[in-house]
């Protein structure tokens, strides 16, 4: 997955606004304890970091 395909689903699921205020302050225990912008800053995948979002939230079917 590539990154701005990660970031267009954030946005189509939590709002413009609300998707980068919540990738920077959610912590994700399956992100081992960080939140999506320590993850991908670290490298984490796009892909394994989206799949840690549909852990811990109700994302519509479509976006998986």
């Amino acid at each position: 997955m590539r990154l701005t395909d990660f970031w267009n689903r954030m946005h189509r699921h939590f709002g413009e606004a609300y998707a980068e205020s919540w990738a920077r302050d959610y912590v994700i225990a399956g992100l081992g304890g960080r939140t999506v912008e320590q993850a991908l800053a670290d490298g984490v995948a796009a892909k394994q970091v989206w799949h840690a979002v549909c852990q811990v939230v109700d994302v519509d079917a479509k976006l998986h």
